[in-house]
């Protein structure tokens, strides 16, 4: 039986920060739609930045991330977007996206306590995959 007690929308329940990343990724058609395609990564960086912060939310722009190996830094990345402390958003204006890019974005997961990700192409079919990491 489903009860109704998360306002009516199940895929709440179901995938961690749902809400969140519905109203991120709505907010990349937005730009997609906009702009479309064959601009630089970073022209789409901007614009989503903007985008989200209209929608009230929290974003953070190259964020570092640091990588340690047996308590050791041995490098450091820099996050697209980290949007409310939550979704790292991995951006890329590719032909179409490739394993590379997804394990790129799960590599960030691993090195942060953030657990959802999102992979958002503005090539020249919008494209969009969700990671997950958990780590505990």
């Amino acid at each position: 039986m489903i009860t109704d007690n998360f306002d009516g929308n199940i895929a709440e329940e179901k995938y961690q920060y749902s809400d969140l990343t519905s109203n991120i990724i709505n907010c990349f058609y937005k730009v997609y739609n906009e702009l479309g395609y064959g601009f630089l990564e970073k022209v789409y960086e901007n614009a989503l930045k903007i985008e989200l912060e209209s929608k009230g939310l929290m974003v953070e722009k190259q964020k570092p991330i640091a990588v340690y190996y047996k308590e050791h830094l041995v490098g450091e990345y820099f996050a697209d977007l980290i949007v409310e402390n939550k979704v790292i958003l991995e951006l890329k204006a590719a032909e179409t996206l490739c394993e590379e890019h997804e394990y790129q974005l799960i590599n960030y997961l691993k090195a942060t306590e953030i657990e959802v990700g999102l992979l958002l192409n503005f090539g020249k079919k919008p494209q969009i995959s969700r990671k997950i990491f958990t780590n505990t």
